[in-house]
């Protein structure tokens, strides 16, 4: 590892949870909404009653090994190589991927001071059980009173597993919010979509939710829209015919991809948080976008010189001005941080690697030559101060 002068501090870390992380604390009533089978010698998540290949093996008793998807991510396959087969050999997850001890261990030999970690299959509830947000609250309490109790919420004040909760019933948010923050939480994870509900989506940045959005600035904790299933899969059935049942994230074609299953969620979400003022309404929440890449932040910032231009009384101050103030982005290593320190400034950029999934490095600290073209200062708070101030509830 290199030598460096401060302490690292990851946005992206990822535990692989077990079963009993979904079904420890789920009550009786919810267990034939999210369960394990085995399916031909294998087992299978069914998941409100369909048998789902979103994870191939939702157990996690083998994986992928980190960084093998780096030819797919650089656009370096020249073999044309599917996922599966850049995917190798699969691999038994060693403790520091699935314990919270093990994950301070590994942590000390990559050369990482204190990371965000965030679930994986957690990422598959929401856009399942779109019409039943009481399932959802269900399994998000279950999986955040199994994540307090086995990695805790701030770990040594090193180790920060984020509670996924989802605004599709506000007063249970609220409450979970509330159980968080008293567990010792610093952040929260909403998924970058529209708030599902028997009725069809909503914006969350309607004023509805605001009781939420009030709590999480008078706490000073952050909210983290990191990439998962936001539904847009229907984009893809739209235009083939139904010919998919579900989103498959390891399951690619060229229309797919050229979909971007990752720019138009984040870029959504944000428009939505800000055209509809829930920032302008709390200029003290903050955001980071986490696993989404960063390719589409210029774009969305152009969009919102264009629409600003149209319709400046729509807002109380440029939304281009909102984003930078409010918003971090922890970007990819395939990005161009060159292009992406054009938009926004080295104090809104996190370091986030992935670990240990696929698509990330083998080694965290790799990232650190995609930013050969900054300074010490601007890598010491890509890399540190701006996620440890965040930790902190500092706002500037």
């Amino acid at each position: 590892m290199p030598a460096l002068s401060f302490d690292v501090y990851d946005a992206d870390n990822h535990l692989y949870e077990p079963a009993e992380a979904f079904l420890r604390h789920l009550p009786k009533a919810y267990q034939r909404e999210f369960y394990f089978a085995e399916v031909r010698g294998r087992t299978k998540l069914v998941i409100n009653g369909q048998l789902s290949e979103y994870i191939p093996n939702p157990t996690f008793e083998v994986v992928a090994a980190p960084g093998v998807h780096e030819k797919w991510y650089r656009s370096e396959n020249s073999e044309g190589l599917t996922m599966r087969d850049l995917s190798g050999t699969p691999i038994k997850p060693p403790m520091g991927w699935r314990t919270g001890e093990g994950r301070l261990e590994s942590m000390d030999q990559q050369g990482l001071h204190a990371a965000l970690v965030f679930p994986t299959l957690a990422s598959a509830v929401e856009a399942r059980f779109e019409t039943k947000p009481d399932v959802i609250a269900a399994l998000f309490r279950s999986f955040n009173t199994w994540l307090g109790e086995e990695w805790g919420f701030a770990r040594e004040q090193r180790l920060f597993a984020v509670p996924m909760v989802s605004l599709a019933d506000l007063d249970e948010a609220i409450d979970q919010l509330e159980i968080a923050l008293k567990a010792g939480a610093r952040c929260v994870a909403i998924r970058p979509g529209p708030v599902p509900g028997p009725t069809g989506g909503r914006s969350p940045g309607f004023k509805d939710f605001d009781p939420f959005w009030a709590r999480c600035a008078e706490a000073k904790i952050f909210v983290c829209l990191h990439s998962s299933d936001s539904g847009y899969d229907q984009i893809y059935r739209w235009w083939t015919g139904g010919s998919r049942t579900e989103y498959l994230p390891f399951q690619r074609d060229a229309f797919s991809v050229m979909l971007d299953p990752l720019a138009r969620p984040i870029t959504d979400a944000l428009s939505a948080l800000i055209c509809h003022g829930a920032l302008d309404r709390f200029p003290d929440l903050r955001f980071i976008c986490v696993e989404n890449n960063s390719e589409w932040v210029g774009p969305l910032l152009e969009r919102f010189d264009r629409v600003y231009g149209q319709m400046p009384k729509n807002f109380i101050r440029h939304p281009r001005e909102t984003f930078v103030s409010q918003v971090f982005v922890a970007p990819a290593y395939e990005d161009d941080m060159d292009v992406l320190a054009s938009h926004i400034p080295a104090n809104r950029i996190l370091f986030g690697s992935d670990y240990p999934h696929p698509e990330g490095l083998e080694e965290p600290l790799g990232y650190l030559q995609e930013f050969d073209n900054f300074s010490e200062h601007d890598v010491r708070r890509i890399f540190s101060e701006n996620l440890k101030g965040l930790l902190e509830g500092q706002r500037d």
